[in-house]
């Protein structure tokens, strides 16, 4: 494939050259490439690294699927996903292991797999598999009960770091949740909001989990990678810590708060939660300005009947995948946001943090994961149009810029005209 006269994130305009999934050449008057495709100096980017997603399978396909979790993907310019351990059975053992990777070469897209800490996890056999990192290792649990011990995180980082293995870690202290909210039934009626769960799981606790997080991995020289930080306070600690720590923050962190929970009802519980107005710009300013490493979606899916129920009930999470790069291209017609940082956000940081050597970025030699945008043509999101199993978002109406089409190492994927995919295994990029 030729792509001619395509706008690269800089602002240059260059042909991309593809051969055998790679890029052969990236210049101007190229020939050659067999088919030739005019982008007519539309935006191309590189495929986006979504490091953090729940697709639930084995588990609960209802809410996911490795299919379906990678279409949506792939018709949000997402090329390469990083699935969490959080399944059933989770992913602690090389067995585990062995049972979702088959299950995932049902992908459209490249993918990696975390393994996962328990009490009763067996790291001898998942340092013996490909493991893209040990992933979101909870200091507390989705329950709001504390996640594994001290020594058990301490002792699971150390393998870890052993291993040259990175570390992503979920960082909520369960000790300073506000065990009075829950306590006064807050939010207890089936049509009560979310923010009860904003105030129950308090910014203080991800606040204090960060730090204890950081000094272990620090203490320990591994590679650490923080979870949907949530607060800039937190962003600021990883920030002041040695660059083999980093963080992520999700596009529902920075471009929603407490303030959008009257809307959002149950559909917007989620761990951690929604933040006040004012920490959610702070978030957004330090998304622009580098201070924040990489965006990523914590992709996690559940079905409208299981959100439909109380506050305390409903389960946390929300889907994103296919959401991503459309509403941070959107913001880039308006706002301070570049589409340089953005492509830095979603592709070039999360392969350089994370290993992917061939992902990443327009280059020669490269994977040809690329996806085509159109900055002057924005449409609103509709939960219907999606392409997850869940069929809602946090993000109705919202304008967003999809893309007109997907490669995933030179084969189309996705085309957004038809609205049609197209099957081609993803491969496990470890």
């Amino acid at each position: 494939m030729l792509v001619r006269n395509a706008t690269l994130a800089d602002g240059r305009v260059r042909d991309v050259r593809v051969e055998k999934g790679r890029i052969d050449a990236v210049g101007t008057d190229l020939t050659g490439g067999g088919r030739t495709v005019d982008a007519d100096e539309r935006l191309l980017l590189p495929g986006a690294v979504d490091a953090h997603v729940h697709f639930r399978e084995p588990g609960a396909p209802q809410k996911e699927t490795w299919r379906t979790g990678s279409r949506s993907a792939a018709a949000g310019g997402v090329t390469t996903v990083v699935d969490q351990p959080n399944t059933d059975p989770p992913t602690t053992t090389g067995t585990a292991y062995d049972q979702k990777e088959l299950l995932a070469r049902e992908s459209l897209v490249d993918f990696g797999i975390s393994g996962g800490v328990t009490a009763d996890w067996t790291p001898d056999t998942l340092f013996d598999r490909p493991i893209f990192a040990l992933g979101e290792v909870f200091l507390a649990d989705s329950t709001g009960d504390m996640g594994i011990d001290g020594d058990l995180f301490a002792d699971a980082v150390a393998r870890a770091a052993a291993a040259g293995v990175p570390v992503t870690v979920h960082a909520e202290d369960a000790t300073r949740f506000e065990s009075g909210v829950r306590d006064t039934g807050s939010g207890t009626g089936r049509d009560a909001d979310a923010d009860p769960w904003s105030a129950y799981r308090t910014a203080e606790a991800e606040i204090a989990a960060v730090e204890r997080a950081v000094e272990v991995g620090v203490d320990a020289g591994a590679r650490l990678h923080v979870a949907h930080t949530s607060t800039p306070e937190a962003v600021d600690i990883v920030a002041d810590a040695p660059d083999r720590v980093t963080c992520e923050v999700t596009p529902h962190h920075c471009l929603l708060s407490r303030a959008d929970l009257d809307d959002l009802g149950t559909f917007g519980r989620m761990n951690p939660p929604l933040r006040s107005e004012q920490r959610r710009a702070a978030l957004f300013d330090r998304v622009v300005d580098g201070r924040v490493d990489t965006v990523a979606t914590d992709h996690a899916p559940h079905t409208r009947a299981e959100k439909e129920t109380t506050l305390w009930e409903a389960p946390s999470g929300v889907p994103g995948v296919e959401t991503m790069v459309p509403l941070l291209l959107a913001e880039t017609r308006s706002g301070p946001l570049t589409v340089e940082r953005v492509r830095d956000l979603t592709a070039a940081v999360p392969a350089e943090t994370f290993g992917l050597h061939t992902k990443g970025r327009i280059e020669t030699g490269r994977d040809a994961d690329l996806a085509l945008y159109d900055l002057t043509r924005t449409r609103p999101i509709r939960g219907k149009r999606l392409h997850s199993n869940c069929g809602w978002t946090p993000f109705e109406n919202r304008p967003a810029v999809f893309p007109e089409w997907t490669t995933v190492r030179g084969t189309r994927v996705y085309d957004g005209t038809m609205d049609e995919f197209r099957t081609a295994a993803g491969e496990n990029v470890r």
